[in-house]
């Protein structure tokens, strides 16, 4: 079937990949896509992502322009806009720390976003293909390592994270719900931690790279002997960049239609031990002090990888080694202090 451009007055038509039905997301580029969140790291990505591929009719929307955790307002929304491509990369985000200290608001918010978008997404009918982000904060503390998909509740979510994985297991299973009940082509990605730039840059209180950034330049502009960091260092975890994963929702758009989520992990290449990381940080900035590590506060799980088997085996590859990504993050960290 031909590729027809959208207009005003009615959408495009779908553009077909081959005999059997299905949409080729690559081949539709004037069809309107959705990016939710555009302003976060993993949406701004995504957002770059398509615009460099040429997709000529993506769209969003600020938080004061639509608040996502308003039913009636993204009701409207979508039925005013009727876009043919949702990727769902709004969430409320932050450390274990920050959704501790306030775990009704992490866990309301980020359930409302989700429920009001899928819904909202599958009743206007005109959505042909939805994605999710999810987190691999889904898994429990003692999941089998790396961390299978079938890992998903095993068990209880790990201590602290609760508030934030329980949304986007809850997004798992609407996502599973609504194929099943209404054949909706609705898919979850499920990243590890992530990392890359974002505006404004993330505070105190958001994810270990650029906390450490932060302490780091910190102790380097004011001379200070040695910067502080939780834990023995010893814990290992594994991080991806932004903008490989925005390579990866590109490849799921494309060639996933399945009910199971899918891991997106950089695998062996981007684990490390927090230590390793710190030092990477540490070098990455040059700050030629020490680091103090403070052993009376805990490490967290021992170690969080994902099996990104099957992310792997629709032809994804990360390409941003960690300390690469790490040294351009600190880049932009110093243009946009």
């Amino acid at each position: 079937m031909p590729q027809q451009h959208s207009s005003s007055s009615s959408p495009a038509k779908a553009v077909y990949a081959n005999g059997d039905g299905a949409v080729s997301f690559l081949a539709d580029k004037s069809a309107k896509v959705f990016v939710a969140g555009h302003r976060g790291m993993v949406g701004s990505a995504v957002h770059r992502k398509l615009a460099a591929l040429g997709f000529t009719n993506v769209f969003v929307r600020t938080r004061a322009e639509l608040d996502l955790a308003c039913q009636p307002a993204v009701e409207a929304f979508f039925d005013a806009e009727r876009p043919r491509y949702v990727i769902l990369a709004a969430a409320k985000v932050g450390g274990v720390h920050a959704s501790s200290a306030a775990p009704a608001e992490y866990l309301t918010q980020n359930l409302r976003i989700t429920v009001n978008v899928v819904d909202a997404a599958r009743r206007c009918g005109s959505v042909r293909k939805l994605l999710v982000l999810a987190s691999s904060t889904i898994y429990p503390a003692d999941a089998p390592q790396p961390m299978p998909e079938s890992a998903l509740l095993s068990g209880p979510p790990a201590a602290g994270s609760e508030w934030y994985a329980i949304p986007k297991i809850a997004g798992i299973k609407m996502c599973q719900a609504y194929r099943a009940e209404f054949g909706m082509d609705a898919i979850v990605a499920a990243p590890n931690n992530l990392y890359g730039p974002r505006e404004p840059f993330p505070s105190e209180g958001s994810h270990v790279i650029p906390v450490l950034i932060r302490r780091f330049h910190h102790a380097k502009a004011t001379g200070a002997a040695e910067v502080a960091v939780w834990g023995t260092g010893a814990a290992r975890r594994e991080f991806t960049h932004v903008d490989d994963l925005a390579d990866a929702v590109v490849v799921l758009m494309e060639r996933y239609s399945g009910a199971e989520h899918v891991n997106v992990g950089s695998g062996g290449e981007g684990e490390v031990t927090v230590r390793e990381l710190a030092e990477a940080v540490r070098e990455a900035v040059g700050y030629e002090g020490r680091v103090a590590w403070d052993a009376s506060r805990p490490d967290g799980v021992a170690r969080r990888l994902l099996d990104s088997g099957r992310m792997r085996k629709l032809g994804w590859e990360p390409k941003v080694a960690l300390r690469d990504g790490i040294r351009d993050l600190y880049r932009f960290y110093l243009r946009h202090q």
